[in-house]
């Protein structure tokens, strides 16, 4: 009976303490500026233009149907005036443009 006490009273402060510091933890992370897993810091381009300037030729007539992130890519969904549509895929480190990808019905 007195193990059984001990076993106790030794899983209840693991488990206060186990709370305490999940808490401290939550806190301690809540208050750093976030900064996604495994990512390095980046660094700024060295040339005057922002990796954000960047220039897309739309055929004439084209619309932009959809705009999604997509972790580190842009991606356009496009609706050209002859009704087929595409996929266009940006690199949002570089503003380059990553590829195009054209949807077709199936034959």
């Amino acid at each position: 009976m007195r193990a059984l006490r001990l076993l106790v009273i030794v899983l209840g402060v693991l488990l206060v303490g186990g709370t305490l510091a999940l808490v401290g933890a939550i806190i301690v992370r809540s208050s750093q500026p976030s900064q996604p897993r495994g990512a390095a810091p980046r660094v700024a381009p060295s040339s005057a233009a922002s990796p954000y300037d960047a220039v897309l030729d739309l055929p004439v007539g084209a619309v932009i149907q959809s705009l999604h992130p997509a972790g580190d890519r842009l991606v356009l969904r496009l609706v050209l005036p002859d009704g087929r549509e595409q996929i266009v895929v940006f690199d949002l480190g570089s503003g380059a443009h990553s590829g195009t990808i054209e949807l077709r019905p199936a034959h």
